[in-house]
């Protein structure tokens, strides 16, 4: 007989935790400036980040 092996308790929390970030919008322009620091070249650049 063939038997189907449960999988582990980590392996359905990775799976979930994959499907919840697939299901979430990306975020926001001003938020991906931020994080890479692109304002930080700009203010280096004396320019005045938009807000």
């Amino acid at each position: 007989m063939d038997q189907k092996k449960q999988p582990t308790k980590e392996a359905v929390r990775q799976w979930l935790q994959n499907k919840l970030v697939d299901r979430r919008p990306p975020p926001d322009p001003q938020q991906i400036r931020r994080e890479l620091g692109w304002d930080l070249v700009k203010v280096e650049r004396g320019e005045v980040p938009q807000r």
